[in-house]
């Protein structure tokens, strides 16, 4: 018998779907053994999000700091298998995934163990992952597989439909916009996933802790977004710092920086985003090999 074990946070339900079907073929086999765990702040974050909620978790979450997180009651702590599902803030783990990870009862759960990371998202998931790869190394497990489903639409129509999406809790279509979020199409073919890792574990594959996932489709990266991830992050660690130090969570001087920080942010996606990718369009074909050594590189250890 096979232990896998699954832990996740997900504020919206959507990960928890992908959680589901991906892993059905691991609930449905008799030589298999699934644990799943939801991984809960002490202190709830709330959704749908206000304005002033979401971009004061920022700084925390660009910066790492995770929070304080409700003891997860596992007994078993020799899983031969972990799943780790999370969702991405400001281009980081999200902070209760982060706050989890690391802890004592992470690291003991996951010393030496084979890890999957699943993530469902934006079309801007690769620095958060890198983030996630140092923090799943600080833990001495080892990133097996990734595997990703992002949201249907583009990156475009996703600056409307996410926010809309994150304020409200209303992702159905609209307008000229598709519906916020991954398409059911998408989790509903993630059980593919779990066929393999079934017929893997069946044969003690994981144990040489290599990718189990190649050749699914499991990772696809738009290496032209590397770039405005890279700059993204610089840009959000200089404001995630400046809003640390004007005051506490909740406080009126924090609150008056984060104003201004969305006001900074409104204006950069009408004037130098646009103007950014145009700039990427012109150029990318010259540097068609950089991206493509760059696209190999985030796309591992699952490929396509």
């Amino acid at each position: 018998m096979k232990k896998v074990l699954v832990l996740f946070h997900s504020q919206s339900g959507q990960l928890e779907s992908y959680i589901n079907s991906s892993t059905e073929p691991l609930r449905a086999s008799e030589e298999v053994k699934i644990d799943y765990f939801k991984v809960e702040p002490i202190h709830k974050f709330p959704y749908p999000w206000s304005f002033y909620s979401f971009f004061d978790a920022f700084p925390e979450a660009i910066y790492m700091n995770g929070c304080e997180i409700k003891p997860l009651d596992i007994i078993e702590d020799d899983y031969d298998l972990i799943i780790i599902g999370y969702t991405v803030w400001f281009l980081a783990p999200s902070i209760p995934m982060t706050g989890f990870l690391k802890s004592a009862q992470a690291k003991r759960l996951m010393k030496d163990k084979p890890v999957i990371t699943l993530i469902a998202c934006r079309d801007m998931w690769v620095m958060a992952q890198e983030k996630m790869k140092v923090l799943i190394n600080n833990v001495e497990g080892t990133l097996i597989d990734n595997a990703v489903l992002t949201d249907q639409g583009g990156s475009i129509q996703a600056f409307v439909t996410t926010p809309r999406w994150l304020f409200t809790g209303k992702k159905d279509p609209f307008w000229i916009f598709p519906a916020a979020g991954v398409s059911e199409e998408d989790i509903s073919n993630s059980r593919r996933f779990g066929e393999r890792l079934v017929n893997a574990l069946q044969k003690d594959e994981e144990k040489a802790q290599q990718p189990l996932l190649k050749n699914l489709g499991a990772v696809s990266v738009n290496g032209k977004l590397v770039g405005s991830e890279k700059v993204g992050t610089r840009s959000f660690m200089v404001w995630g710092k400046l809003i640390q130090k004007s005051g506490k969570p909740g406080s009126m001087p924090r609150k008056l920086v984060i104003t201004l920080y969305a006001v900074f942010l409104v204006i950069l996606i009408l004037t130098v985003v646009p103007l950014n990718l145009l700039i990427k369009k012109l150029i990318n074909p010259f540097r068609k090999k950089a991206i493509e050594q760059s696209i190999k590189y985030y796309e591992e250890p699952s490929g396509r």
